[in-house]
């Protein structure tokens, strides 16, 4: 297929040396302290509704705030990013989520903490949508899937390191509220490196900023575009389908565990587990995927690993329960680059709407990441079992592979 976008982009791309990689590996941080601070608290869900005081389907409306908060805020944040570039974006963003997760500790209550996660959620966006522009930006649309891995691993680090380090190390030491504390001010002071590094290099190099304006009939342009793409639709399904899988089992595995029998350490550890996994699928997968050219089948055989999930129906044992989790995670692992990197590929959206392509699949697909976690505590309050979400989950990996089947552009 052409690698040449309909829509016109006026940067230049610069040759790959070595300070691409390290502002690719100083982003890659930036997103370690988001997720960090993003996944602190359903590692600690369990405690924050005991102190908190509320119900499981209030818990379960807190673990899908930020993914609710992207669904008015995404297309938006997409179009801005694609004018802006990606090192403003960054930068500005972790800084204002790292102060809203420092708020969070001192939340007196469901509103409190319901709001300043919704303000997390709406900073997060910068990175969400500005390390893929920054990779578009950066390198060659051949290779945008492979490196997309980079930063996706350290997403992965920073959601495993809240249930493996936050939960059970930090949070002993200092309990909940002085570890949501530590973890925002940190984040906002990684922030404020980020934008220092970039100030230092050669800033104009690598702003990747579109010369298009802010008018209302060039951001519909923009928009129309992306949606009318074919591929790009069949996109969005496979990435809501993705994120409510991921933001489901990822707010509620350690509680599911444990209400399966697992002792609270064990369940963390476990959940952990998951994080460890989809690290392997991120590194792995699209790798493959990109030295093969087989980006199509990448996908499928991704909704068919996260389909495995209905083995934690009938495992009671910790063995089979960690392979499934395994499973599952190194399918999730693999479709998470490929749903922020194949949009570059489009014909139709290339390098230059790359943070407005990505923006709609979490525009639209930031319902599932919502009803991923709300449902699942919905139903287990309706029904007190939460067999009903993991059948959901399963239904959600079908999905996937069913539409992977229709992305015949990605390959070739």
């Amino acid at each position: 297929m052409s690698r040449q976008s309909a829509t016109p982009d006026e940067s230049p791309r610069p040759p790959t040396d070595g300070v691409q990689y390290a502002l690719l590996a100083l982003g890659s941080a930036a997103y370690l302290c988001l997720t960090f601070t993003w996944f602190s608290l359903p590692a600690f869900l369990p405690t924050v509704i005991e102190d908190l005081g509320i119900s499981s389907t209030a818990a379960g409306v807190l673990a899908g705030a930020v993914p609710l908060t992207y669904v008015p805020v995404a297309l938006v944040s997409g179009l801005v990013i694609d004018r802006v570039g990606s090192r403003r974006a960054i930068g500005l963003g972790l800084f204002g989520a790292g102060v809203a997760h420092a708020l969070r500790g001192v939340a007196s209550g469901f509103p409190s903490m319901l709001a300043f996660t919704l303000l997390f959620g709406v900073f997060a966006t910068g990175l969400t949508f500005g390390l893929p522009k920054l990779v578009s930006e950066l390198f060659p649309a051949e290779r945008t899937s492979g490196l997309s891995s980079v930063y996706v691993v350290g997403s992965y680090v920073g959601t495993a390191s809240a249930f493996a380090v936050g939960r059970p190390v930090l949070g002993s030491l200092l309990g909940w509220r002085d570890t949501f504390l530590v973890g925002g001010a940190f984040a906002a002071g990684v922030a404020l490196c980020w934008l220092l590094a970039v100030r230092l290099a050669d800033g104009a190099r690598f702003d990747g900023g579109d010369p298009r304006e802010f008018s209302r009939s060039a951001l519909l342009a923009d928009v129309r575009a992306v949606v009318a793409s074919r591929p790009m639709r069949l996109l969005v399904v496979v990435g809501t389908m993705y994120l409510l899988l991921v933001h489901g089992l990822q707010g509620w595995l350690t509680a599911l565990l444990e209400a399966s029998g697992f002792a609270p350490a064990t369940a963390a550890r476990t959940t952990s587990l998951l994080i460890v996994a989809q690290i392997a699928g991120a590194m792995v997968v699209p790798a493959l995927a990109d030295r093969w050219d087989r980006r199509r089948a990448a996908v499928v055989l991704s909704g068919l690993l996260c389909l495995s999930v209905l083995g934690l129906l009938e495992s009671r044992s910790l063995v089979v329960t960690g392979v499934v989790v395994v499973t599952v995670g190194v399918g999730l692992g693999g479709l998470s680059p490929l749903v922020r990197a194949l949009p570059v590929r489009f014909d139709d959206v290339g390098p230059g709407l790359a943070a407005t392509a990505v923006g709609l699949v979490f525009a639209v697909g930031e319902a599932g990441g919502f009803l991923g976690p709300f449902l699942v505590g919905a139903l287990e309050d309706a029904t007190g079992s939460f067999v009903p979400g993991v059948v959901m989950f399963g239904g959600a990996g079908l999905v996937i592979a069913l539409a992977g089947l229709g992305l015949v552009e990605v390959d070739g």
